[in-house]
């Protein structure tokens, strides 16, 4: 049986020429690189959010050590980022100084998940146009062919060349379509996580502001002296 796979591989190679050759290799190149990105997304939990919106509710109910608990495995570029949103609220750090920390660390988790993008991008661009060079390139042995023949013209002959010179257009479309779903899709993850790391840790710190104007509020109001009436002179 895989001798069968290797000789009809083979004969679809040598019917196809040079750029079906190439298009083969491009086609196992993307396919490689498709399932590592697939493994490293599910290694790292990209997409889900459901750890992280449960630590985000624990922290509004005012559970923050139970929040960060939650959170200690983080794996993800938004856990790993709303954890360390709350511990820096949580000492008390400038907001500005948090978001600066915070904006690195997803842009270095983000730019990780697009490594191999731009290359899934070129062979999704280049695959149709290698097909089409390839059927041009047909086209022109077809027609030398039936230049060659002359008056004992072989229609036959014309449709074979034609045939096959189109075969590299469909290798070229067959290969580029899948890859151009698969990059939209990657690119949609990262985007939606994108989303959820700007959206939860703006939510972490609005709230950690909050608790801090309450302290600061509630500690004037404790400082302010007291007025004295004149009942209390009486008693």
């Amino acid at each position: 049986m895989f001798d069968g796979v290797i000789s009809s591989i083979g004969s679809f190679l040598k019917l196809g020429g040079p750029v079906v050759a190439i298009l083969l290799v491009l086609s196992v190149f993307a396919l490689a690189l498709i399932l590592l990105k697939f493994m490293q997304f599910q290694r790292e939990r990209v997409g889900r959010h459901g750890r992280s919106n449960r630590a985000l509710h624990a922290w509004f109910h005012h559970n923050q050590g139970e929040a960060r608990s939650m959170l200690a495995n983080a794996r993800s570029p938004l856990e790993e980022t709303l954890a360390t949103t709350m511990r820096l609220a949580a000492a008390k750090a400038d907001k500005g100084a948090v978001e600066d920390e915070v904006s690195r660390l997803a842009l270095g988790r983000l730019h990780d998940l697009q490594r191999g993008f731009r290359a899934l991008d070129a062979i999704a661009q280049v695959a149709p146009l290698l097909g089409l060079f390839g059927t041009v390139l047909g086209m022109i042995e077809a027609f030398q062919k039936l230049q060659e023949a002359g008056n004992s013209v072989d229609p036959s002959l014309l449709a074979g060349g034609i045939w096959v010179a189109l075969l590299t257009t469909a290798c070229g479309l067959a290969v580029a379509m899948p890859v151009s779903l698969l990059l939209t899709w990657f690119e949609t993850r990262i985007e939606n996580e994108r989303v959820a790391i700007e959206t939860m840790t703006a939510t972490v710190l609005s709230h950690a502001s909050i608790e801090k104007a309450e302290e600061q509020a509630t500690t004037a109001d404790s400082g302010a002296p007291r007025l004295v009436t004149g009942e209390s002179y009486a008693h």
